[in-house]
């Protein structure tokens, strides 16, 4: 793994710049996948133009969230077919 180093000076630079976002904390987690589910992460990030893996982790994540507060309040998810029946979406939940 790559990594890259600034010079005391110029990380200084970038830290005192009013422009700059606080240090949020992060953490490393580390996957290991099958062959397929990193096939279908590699077209997930190339459809929805994301910048990382990272970032469809995230936003699948939020999805999901979402999904299951929805389901556990009561609330029906519905799919419209080709023909505009409209069927009930059954989660994996």
């Amino acid at each position: 793994m790559a990594s890259l180093t600034l010079p005391a000076a110029v990380a200084a630079q970038a830290e005192d710049r009013p422009d700059a976002r606080p240090k949020v904390p992060k953490n490393r987690v580390q996957f290991d996948l099958p062959p397929r589910s990193v096939e279908r992460l590699n077209a997930l990030k190339l459809k929805t133009e994301a910048s990382s893996y990272a970032e469809v982790v995230k936003n699948a994540l939020r999805l999901y969230e979402a999904l299951i507060e929805e389901t556990e309040s009561g609330k029906q998810f519905f799919v419209r077919d080709e023909n505009g029946a409209m069927i009930p979406y059954r989660l994996f939940l």
